[in-house]
């Protein structure tokens, strides 16, 4: 038994946010049915590595969903959504505002076909606002919200992501909106809307920047690795040449580490009871644990760390994530069967339940793979299927 198992989830989005709320939904069960254009297909399928010219962004993306390849600009294919709203439980969507309502799919029209239908709108910008028009992707989310701002090198210049972050976040939060949405329609019967900003969610990782720029006038600033609330941390090279992250957000961490690596008498200064005060010492601290990490190997330095109860970690790349066997005990990833590729290891889902796990039963399929199926459950005949396929309607 699934969690979701009895939710249909219409996914109409490109490329990662909404597309990764969708992939989230149906890992726990839910019917996904990805909608893409019949020629030209998610941009997904072009991202990243791929094997034999399928891409793995689109393998692990588009998992559990069954994929199915409609033209929405035609008219056609608008009474193809339609005929699905009807029968679903969630519309994911992340077209410019204005569009939908253009194809004569506007949210008020489909909660019409369907009340109890949830419209999970995805932007860049959101509906409303002087740049909801535009179009909006995650980088430029990482930009607006203060991130790039605040990461890099102090004397460095501001610094991206190698990766979706903000579209990662968003997903999650989506994907959290829509749960949430699902809620509230077992108490009112009822549908509604979510109108979700790619710029907005990331906000909410950044600590409360805004609150102490209004409160204090502060202005975050780029600090490395080093953290601007509490101090040390850092990452540190060890005399074998591996690198280690160091974190000591909680008092009791900071007094253990630097009493490992013999500064006990920092304990006893005034300024060391509060992270905000060992900031403003963060040179002296640095300098007392990288002295001692660099005279140590890793494993030695992670042995004494584990002894002292403080917390370390080694800087890993895939190699070592692919050996490291908590991840193996966690069943972080798996080897799912795939009917192009043959198999796929892949990250699994995000977390365990006891009672109702989620699975990956299949990873992103074949363009217009399901069509046919998804049409037939909507009462359209095998003319008539053929007929839309060979209008180019769908593929």
């Amino acid at each position: 038994m699934t969690s979701l198992a009895d939710l249909r989830v219409i996914d109409a989005a490109t490329l990662f946010a909404g597309p990764s709320a969708a992939m989230m939904l149906g890992d726990f069960g839910a019917d996904v049915i990805k909608i893409e254009h019949p020629r030209r297909g998610d941009p997904s399928r072009g991202h990243g590595a791929s094997v034999n010219g399928v891409g793995l962004w689109w393998k692990t993306l588009s998992r559990n969903k069954r994929t199915a390849a409609v033209d929405l600009s035609h008219a056609d294919g608008q009474e193809i959504l339609r005929r699905l709203a009807q029968r679903s439980d969630v519309l994911i969507e992340n077209f410019r505002p204005g569009t939908l309502e253009r194809w004569n799919l506007a949210p008020a029209d489909l909660l019409e076909l369907n009340p109890r239908l949830i419209v999970a709108r995805m932007t860049g910008f959101g509906q409303v606002g002087p740049m909801a028009g535009q179009p909006g992707f995650g980088t430029l989310a990482e930009a607006m919200s203060g991130f790039a701002a605040m990461t890099g090198q102090p004397d460095g210049p501001p610094t991206l992501p190698p990766l979706a972050l903000a579209d990662g976040i968003a997903g999650l939060a989506m994907a959290y909106a829509i749960m949430v949405a699902l809620q509230a329609r077992e108490r009112t019967g009822r549908g509604q809307v979510i109108d979700m900003a790619i710029i907005e969610p990331i906000l909410g990782l950044l600590g409360p920047q805004m609150s102490a720029y209004k409160a204090l006038g502060v202005v975050p600033r780029r600090t490395g690795n080093r953290s601007s609330s509490n101090a040390p941390r850092n990452t540190y090279r060890t005399r074998d040449g591996r690198w280690l992250a160091i974190s000591t957000s909680a008092q009791p961490i900071a007094e253990r580490v630097v009493t490992l690596v013999g500064r006990p008498d920092l304990v006893e200064q005034p300024w060391f009871a509060t992270g905000h005060g060992r900031v403003q010492h963060v040179d002296e601290l640095d300098e007392a644990v990288a002295s001692w990490i660099a005279e140590r190997d890793a494993d030695e330095v992670i042995a004494r760390f584990e002894e002292a109860q403080a917390a370390v970690a080694p800087i890993y790349d895939v190699t070592d994530i692919a050996e490291d066997p908590q991840y193996a005990a966690l069943g972080t990833f798996v080897e799912v069967p795939d009917e192009e590729l043959g198999s796929l290891t892949m990250q699994n889902v995000l977390f365990r339940l006891s009672d109702t796990p989620g699975e990956i039963r299949w990873p992103g399929r074949p363009l217009g793979r399901d069509t046919g199926e998804v049409l037939a459950e909507l009462d359209y005949s095998q003319e008539r299927i053929a007929a839309l396929r060979s209008e180019g309607v769908i593929a």
